[in-house]
Parts: C-alpha cells; sequence; structure tokens
C-alpha cells in the first residue's frame, strides 16, 4: 500500500486532522522533488488536503488547493487521458481511485457560497455539462439562481431535481415560492404517490404548501389541519411550525404561540421558527420568556440567526435599539435570508431615527417572502416617520390590490389614510370592514379606537373596546379603554384598567404613566381636595388627561415596531 493510499483511507475514516499534517508535507516533498509522486498522486493528495481545510473552515486556502487539483487534472487528462471509473483491467488501482472533478467542483462551490461569493459559486457548477450534474449540483444551482433573482433558470434546476429524485420536498417547494402552479408540481410526483403505499398525503402536502405560496393563509391552515390530523402525521413538528407561521401571518397571536409551544414540547432542539415565537412572547411583555428561549437557543446552536434574533426582540422590548441592531445584523450575517432578522434590524433603524436605512432592510424583507404582511407594514412605518404619506399610499393599496381585502390590509390601508385629514371618512369605512370581517382583529379596533378618539367620541370607543376585550385580553387595549374612562371621568374603572395592562405587560410605559397619574389625581372628597381639582381644572391639567387620548393612540412605537402581526 502506497503512502497516498494511506491518506485516502484517513480521509474515508473522517480523520481530517491526520490528513492535513500528512499530505501537507507530501505535497512540500513532491514539490522538491517533483519525481516523487506521479501526476494521479499528486492530484489525489491536493484533493485530500483541499477537503481537510474545508472541514476546518478555511475556505479560501481549500479553494485555492482544489483549483490546483483541477489544474493538475486537466494537465493529468491530457497525457494519459485516465477516467475515473472506466472499468477497464488495464488501469492502475490508483486511477480508478481518483476523487472525482465533478465532486471537487462541488465541493469548490460550497466553499464561494460560504465566503458569499455567490456568482463564483454559479459559474464554477455553470461549467459543469448539464447530463453530468448531480440532484445535489442541480439543487445548490437552484437555490443560488433563486438567490440572485434568476427565475427561470432556478425553475429548471429544481425541475431537474425532481426529475432525478421526485420525493425532493425542498425542491417542490421552492418551485411552489417561484409561483409554479401546484397543480404543475402534483403532476411530477404523481407516479411516485400512485406507485408507493402510504404516499396518499403527498398530494394534499403539496396543495397546502401551493396556498402558502400565494397568500391565502385561511386555505393554508384548513388544509395543513387536515393533514395534522390524520393519525400517520398527527404530532408533526415541522406540521405544526408551519401552522404557528400561518396563524402569526393571519395575525391569530394567540393560536400562533400554541402551535410553536406545541411543537417545542415534541422537539426541546427545534431551532426553525422560534424567531418569531420570541418576537411574539416580546409583543406580549413576556420578556422573562424570551430571555429564556434565548438562552436555550444559544445552548443548541449559536450558527443560526434565530438565537440572535429572539435576543434581539429582548433588546428591543427593553429599549436598547443599539444592541437590537447589532444582534439583527449578526443574525443576517449568518443567514442573509432571514426575513425576521432584516425585519428587527429595521426596525432597530427606525427607531433610532435611521430611517433610509430601515427602508432598504424592509424592502428586502419584502422581496424575500411577498406574501407577508408585516414586511410591508414594516415599510409603510418609516414612510409614515418621514412623512412620506404618498409613497405610504401607494404601498398600502398595492398590497390591499395584492394579498385582497381582509382584515389586515384593510387595516393597513385604513393606517395610512389616518394621517391625511381629507382620507378621514374613507378610514372609517376601511377599518368598519376590517371589523366586519374579525371583530377581535387587535390592530382594527386599535385604529378604530384611535379615529373615535379624534372625534371625541368617547362611549363608543368604550363600547367597542369592551367588545373586543370580552374574548381576549390584550394590554393595549386595556391601557386605552383606561384612557378612555380618564376622558369620562371614571377615574376608578381607569385605574383597574391600566392595572391590567401592566399585569400583561410590566414594561408598557404608557400604562405605567397612566396609572401613576391616576394616582397622584385621587384625593378625598372634601372641600379643600374639590377646591384644589377645580384648580387643577382650570390651569389646563384636565387638558393634559384629553391629550393622553392621542397619545395612547401613537401605539406604533411599542406595538408595531417589526409590523408583524
Amino acid at each position: 500500500m502506497s503512502v497516498v493510499e494511506h491518506v485516502r483511507e484517513m480521509a474515508a475514516a473522517g480523520l481530517h486532522s491526520n490528513v492535513r499534517l500528512l499530505s501537507g508535507l507530501l505535497l512540500t516533498m513532491s514539490g522538491n522533488n517533483p519525481e516523487l509522486f506521479s501526476p494521479s498522486q499528486k492530484y489525489q493528495l491536493l484533493v485530500y488536503h483541499a477537503d481537510s481545510l474545508f472541514h476546518d473552515k478555511e475556505y479560501r486556502n481549500a479553494v485555492s488547493k482544489y483549483t490546483m487539483a483541477l489544474q493538475q487534472k486537466k494537465a493529468l487528462s491530457k497525457t494519459s487521458k485516465v477516467r475515473p471509473s472506466t472499468g477497464n483491467a488495464a488501469t492502475t488501482p490508483q486511477s480508478q481511485c481518483l476523487p472525482s472533478e465533478i465532486e471537487v467542483k462541488y465541493k469548490m462551490a460550497e466553499c464561494y457560497t460560504m465566503l458569499k461569493q455567490d456568482k463564483d459559486a454559479i459559474a464554477i457548477l455553470d461549467g459543469i455539462p448539464s447530463r453530468q450534474r448531480t440532484p445535489k449540483i442541480n439543487m445548490m444551482l437552484a437555490n443560488l439562481y433563486k438567490k440572485a433573482g434568476q427565475e427561470r433558470s432556478s425553475v429548471t434546476s429544481y425541475k431537474e431535481v425532481l426529475r432525478q429524485c421526485p420525493l425532493a420536498l425542498d425542491a417542490i417547494l421552492g418551485l411552489l415560492s417561484l409561483s409554479v402552479k401546484g397543480a404543475e408540481v402534483a403532476s411530477m410526483t404523481i407516479n411516485i404517490i400512485q406507485s408507493i403505499p402510504n404516499l396518499d398525503w403527498l398530494s394534499v402536502w403539496i396543495k397546502a404548501y401551493a396556498f402558502v405560496h400565494t397568500g391565502d393563509n385561511t386555505r393554508a391552515i384548513n388544509t395543513i389541519c387536515s393533514l395534522e390530523k390524520k393519525s400517520l402525521l398527527r404530532d408533526n413538528v415541522d406540521l405544526l411550525g408551519s401552522l404557528a407561521d400561518l396563524y402569526f401571518r393571519a395575525g391569530d397571536n394567540k393560536n400562533s404561540i400554541l402551535k410553536f409551544e406545541q411543537a417545542q414540547m415534541l422537539d426541546p432542539y427545534l431551532i426553525k421558527g422560534m424567531d418569531v415565537y420570541g418576537y411574539l412572547l416580546a409583543r406580549e411583555g413576556r420578556l422573562e420568556d424570551v430571555e429564556n428561549l434565548g438562552c436555550r437557543l444559544f445552548n443548541i446552536s449559536d450558527q443560526h440567526a434565530e438565537p440572535w434574533v429572539v435576543s434581539g426582540c429582548h433588546s428591543f422590548y427593553s429599549k436598547r435599539y443599539s444592541r437590537a441592531l447589532y444582534l439583527g445584523a449578526k443574525a443576517i450575517q449568518l443567514n442573509s435570508n432571514s426575513v425576521q432578522a432584516l425585519l428587527l434590524k429595521g426596525a432597530a433603524l427606525r427607531n433610532m431615527g435611521r430611517v433610509q436605512e430601515a427602508i432598504i432592510h424592509f424592502r428586502e424583507a419584502i422581496r424575500l417572502a411577498p406574501c407577508r404582511l408585516d414586511c410591508y407594514e414594516g415599510l409603510i412605518e418609516c414612510y409614515l416617520a418621514s412623512n412620506s404619506i404618498r409613497e405610504a399610499m401607494v404601498m398600502a393599496n398595492n398590497v390591499y390590490k395584492t394579498l385582497g381585502a381582509n382584515a389586515q390590509t384593510l387595516t393597513l390601508l385604513a393606517t395610512v389614510c389616518l394621517e391625511d385629514p381629507v382620507t378621514q371618512e374613507k378610514a372609517k369605512t376601511l377599518l368598519d370592514k376590517a371589523l366586519t370581517q374579525r371583530p377581535d382583529y387587535i390592530k382594527a379596533v386599535v385604529k378604530k379606537a384611535e379615529l373615535l378618539s379624534r372625534e371625541q367620541k368617547y362611549e363608543d370607543g368604550i363600547a367597542l373596546l369592551r367588545n373586543a376585550l370580552a374574548n381576549q385580553s390584550d394590554c393595549v387595549l386595556h391601557r386605552i379603554l383606561g384612557d378612555f374612562l380618564v376622558a369620562v371621568n371614571e377615574y376608578q374603572e381607569a385605574m383597574d384598567q391600566y392595572s391590567i395592562a401592566l399585569s400583561l405587560d410590566p414594561n408598557d410605559q404608557k400604562s405605567l404613566e397612566g396609572l401613576q397619574k391616576m394616582e397622584k389625581e385621587e384625593s378625598p372628597t372634601d372641600a379643600t381636595q374639590e377646591e384644589d381639582v377645580d384648580d387643577m381644572e382650570g390651569s389646563g391639567e384636565e387638558g393634559d388627561l384629553e391629550g393622553s387620548d392621542s397619545e395612547a393612540a401613537q401605539w406604533a412605537d411599542q406595538e408595531q415596531w417589526f409590523g408583524m402581526q
């Protein structure tokens, strides 16, 4: 057995550090004495050495060695015409064991992707003839094409993956995300479904995710629920995670949290989707739970974006925007396709007054997730913050037309209309339509309450808020109800509402301010105190209280920092 064969055996055994040391020494020997190893042996040493560098995450060095190996292979092919798998008995054992040139190019592409040099990765894979491309090469190409915006080439590559591997579910999701019809995708798997037992669920699965990628959240939820209820797929973590995400997109935060908790109980090491779960917990003021979730995720892996996003949510809701910005940037560095990380960083930038930078991040989030309303909400918040009402109106109308007239899009359009005195009546009509569709939709209730506050229709506002709170409990709604009760001199009940709001979110500053103001105002009913109250009214203190109605309606900084559901 030759020394090169020993290197090959160690590489196959996964002894990468040993391979690196020995191959490095042997390559130096070869450089000092070119006759020491044959061209095929030198090619093998270069590939095995590059593989060990790849394992040590030294990607630039690995690319350099892979390039040298390919040059050596090219020279070898010209001289000896050696082919790795000819089956010719006359070929030497060494030539039969030559590493695949196709595999070397794939490894180079992996290095380029790790170095975020996607163009170089595409170039190296494009150089492989179509007939020689393996499924994993086509899959990598499809993902790279998609990221680069080359949708037609991406669709072709995904279809080639399915032609070779008809059960490649991630390739199916890739096609659906590129607007390929669900029926067309299903037709590519029909033969395998009919030939293998217990695969009848696959066609329903494809149908469900086709709804997901067209933004039809309601039908997607119903279809996935029908799958999840089947005995063979009950308690599947991926389906539960998809359901949680869909409920989140539909604005049903309660069911979203419930599904995330179920998935987490089934798989304590679950990372996917935990960034959204962390945001929802933070939005409800459960910062201690968010902190615990972040610590748990970091213990699982700090090489995913989700732990950093969750910690960023904690920082954002603690009003540490600079730290939230850093954590969001770190998450994007780990995964540039993380929509949640882009929203976190965009929100932090917006709250720090860097609106134009925030707009860039929200636009990128929209590009990656065109069916997610929260991305558009973040961008519109930026437009409104910079007084670009016209741009906000154009975007809100586009969302309304693209995603359809549902409670969420109606409320988003109404939010922009409220910014212009000319469109106040239109805002009222839109909010009424939204509340007709979903009387419990919190954002619509809040915006309708804001409108009623402007019109000083406090009794109507109290009735609206009481009705909304009949079947749910939300910090913002309790706080605004407290503000309305102050306006009609129901001070004791107002204090109760502020207290409930603080019990739901101890960090809600506006509820705390309202409660403290009530405590200062509270006094015995003797004549002296009545005179003091009269003096206060004359000095404009009551005007301050009325002003809190308007102030409480400006809840966006606290509750719409992501522009999420």
